[in-house]
């Protein structure tokens, strides 16, 4: 490529790189905080609760890449105009494709990036995102040892305790089970502890008493005990390795060759056909907007021509062909047909964009548009001059 080549392979990808982390952290952060209860209603610690949230970010790397690379691609292509850099390239003789080659570099880098993410590590992440989610919910102990909280812990059945202790000792257990419409069961105990073997998980207390009222009579029946064991294993349950995948759970390979028994085949064969397209066209959207902005930006233009028009067409023809391939996929579960809407669109943005750059045209909207827009900008600018 050339030392300039290097020098925009590397200047765009560093510039990918930046603004691929600051919008992924802040989406993140969002999606995180969104999720504080986790920890917080649920008792679990801040690792686990990093942990499990940080398992969104493939998932969202894989939809902000390709526009991160954009904003890149428009932000170097900006700078270069901005120091007359291209309009020094463009008289030196340089042809359009040695700035093609090194812009298509850097958009191969974030395609192979797309594949792995969407043909592996997303489906990965997905997968280990539930498994995890249900294993948080299976984790009675973390969701009902919280002191001086009256929890549900079933239509009918709430917990309480006063106080725990470091051994895992909890003091002033109460349990309320309406869950019989013909008798309710009220258990005090002064401690109690929370074991989990073979057998299931049982609250084992001690010292306290039960009292069963039932509803056709008037007086409760207390029995003092000394030692009792309260079955919690249905509540509590386990946390079982997924055995039934959802669509999006599925690898790449899997989509494209199902088994013959998979669930997401017969539940919903048209969600698993347009996924399997998305997974196909996903690493072909980074390449295909890198030369829809190169024909919009690519072009030199003078200090006197702006490039305000053709930044914000450009923002508009990514925008568009990203709707499209996201219109296409949503109509493709019921419609097939649908589906070769967004092959058609990418395969014309790339063609369309190889001929503009090949002939070094500059893409500007109408000329009806122009005048329009200064037109209102005038208007707007004589408007709050005068107030």
């Amino acid at each position: 490529m050339g030392s300039i080549g290097w020098y925009i392979f590397r200047t765009t990808l560093g510039a990918f790189a930046l603004i691929l982390i600051s919008l992924v952290s802040v989406i993140w952060l969002a999606t995180a905080l969104r999720d504080l209860d986790l920890m917080t209603s649920q008792g679990q610690t801040v690792l686990v609760f990093v942990g499990i949230t940080s398992l969104v970010i493939p998932q969202l790397i894989l939809i902000i890449a390709p526009i991160a690379l954009v904003i890149a691609a428009a932000h170097v292509l900006n700078k270069l105009a901005n120091d007359s850099e291209l309009i020094v390239m463009n008289a030196a003789g340089m042809s359009p494709w040695r700035l093609f080659r090194a812009f298509m570099a850097a958009a191969g880098v974030v395609s192979v990036l797309v594949l792995a993410l969407s043909a592996y590590l997303s489906p990965l992440s997905m997968r280990e995102l539930r498994y995890l989610a249900a294993k948080v919910r299976a984790d009675f102990v973390a969701n009902v040892v919280q002191p001086g909280r009256f929890i549900p812990l079933d239509r009918g059945l709430t917990f309480h305790i006063r106080e725990r202790q470091r051994d895992g000792l909890l003091l002033g257990v109460l349990l309320d089970d309406r869950r019989d419409p013909k008798e309710q069961t009220t258990i005090l105990a002064d401690q109690g502890k929370i074991v989990q073997g073979d057998q299931g998980t049982f609250l084992l207390l001690q010292d306290g008493n039960v009292q069963r009222h039932a509803i056709d009579e008037r007086d409760p029946t207390i029995v003092v005990f000394e030692r009792y064991a309260f079955d919690l294993s249905r509540l509590a349950g386990t946390a079982q390795p997924l055995t039934e995948f959802l669509v999006r759970e599925h690898y790449t390979w899997e989509l494209l060759a199902p088994k013959p028994r998979d669930p997401a085949l017969f539940k919903q064969p048209g969600n698993l056909r347009a996924e399997m397209h998305d997974r196909i066209v996903a690493p072909l959207y980074p390449i295909a907007l890198m030369i829809v902005t190169l024909a919009y930006l690519g072009a030199p233009r003078t200090t006197r021509q702006s490039r305000t028009l053709s930044m914000v067409s450009a923002i508009g023809a990514v925008v568009g062909l990203r709707v499209i391939g996201f219109t296409s996929m949503v109509l493709g579960i019921n419609h097939p047909i649908a589906l070769a809407l967004q092959y058609v669109a990418l395969v014309a943005a790339t063609g369309l964009g190889l001929i503009a750059i090949a002939q070094g045209a500059v893409i500007e909207p109408p000329a009806f548009v122009v005048r329009t827009i200064s037109i209102v900008t005038e208007r707007l600018a004589r408007r709050f001059a005068t107030t």
